[in-house]
């Protein structure tokens, strides 16, 4: 099966109330647009119709696919499990809720297409992007958050954790294998492993507005994170970067089988085990 120009991947938790709204305003976007797209929505062990729904739709959009982890496995796992099973020659994540709407895909592939191995959406290199924004209290926890990952990580970017992010398909194939966070606290760490293997990161602006359904807690999640970051600031410490990447000698026969797109499936052990 040749290789569509783009996948996007949407990690899905009990999402019954916006999946539909979502995959409507991505489907028709991509239509508009002309792009030659798959779309992939990785189920998180969701108790809700959210899978029900996924599936009513992919009776009528055939590249629409849906992909479900075994059980509640994190939002890091489902971004890991979608993108390494994404076919296109672009791959990209955008959250369920698309914060940053679909269109400004655009960016981030040009920014590929210029040369960037990686292309990350910023909410804060122009600030007169945000349509809606965050309340006071969130703006002011998620910039300390972002100072303190900004320092502990070594990281130069101004956001970190907008999820909107996209990827040249080998460099992803490369990254995600060497991902070990399975939180909320994913962003920092394929950031770091790409600065590691010396990937060109871009950070390119894109229109954002806040929503206030999102379920992160800047108090409970943003202490789980930050034990996150000293858990990779201790693998790197230890080197268990460097002699991951050292057994990845060759990364050219490393892409993922492509599967069977029309069922659900879980390949993120699968390749664990590899």
């Amino acid at each position: 099966m040749a290789h569509p120009r783009l996948s996007i991947v949407i990690p899905a938790y009990n999402e019954s109330a916006r999946i539909e709204s979502t995959l409507g305003r991505v489907l028709e976007c991509v239509q508009q647009r002309g792009w030659d797209a798959e779309i992939l929505v990785v189920d998180d062990g969701s108790v809700d119709d959210t899978v029900t729904i996924v599936r009513r739709w992919m009776e009528r959009h055939d590249r629409l696919h849906l992909v479900r982890n075994c059980g509640n496995r994190g939002k890091g796992y489902s971004v890991r499990n979608g993108l390494l099973q994404a076919a296109g020659e672009t791959v990209m994540f955008t959250d369920a809720d698309l914060s940053a709407p679909i269109e400004e895909a655009e960016h981030l592939v040009a920014a590929i297409d210029s040369g960037a191995d990686v292309a990350i959406g910023s909410r804060w290199l122009e600030k007169q992007k945000q349509t809606i924004t965050q309340p006071m209290y969130r703006r002011f926890f998620g910039r300390c958050f972002n100072w303190v990952t900004r320092k502990v990580m070594g990281l130069p970017y101004r956001d970190t954790q907008c999820g909107f992010k996209a990827f040249r398909r080998e460099a992803a194939q490369t990254i995600f294998r060497l991902q070990t966070i399975e939180g909320w606290g994913f962003d920092p760490e394929i950031l770091f492993i790409a600065r590691r293997l010396r990937y060109r990161i871009e950070e390119v602006p894109v229109t954002w507005g806040h929503d206030e359904r999102t379920r992160i807690s800047y108090l409970k999640d943003g202490m789980k994170m930050l034990g996150e970051m000293a858990e990779i600031r201790t693998n790197s410490l230890r080197g268990r970067y460097d002699e991951a990447i050292a057994a990845m000698k060759d990364t050219s026969g490393m892409v993922t089988p492509q599967v069977d797109r029309i069922e659900s499936i879980d390949h993120a052990e699968h390749v664990e085990a590899r």
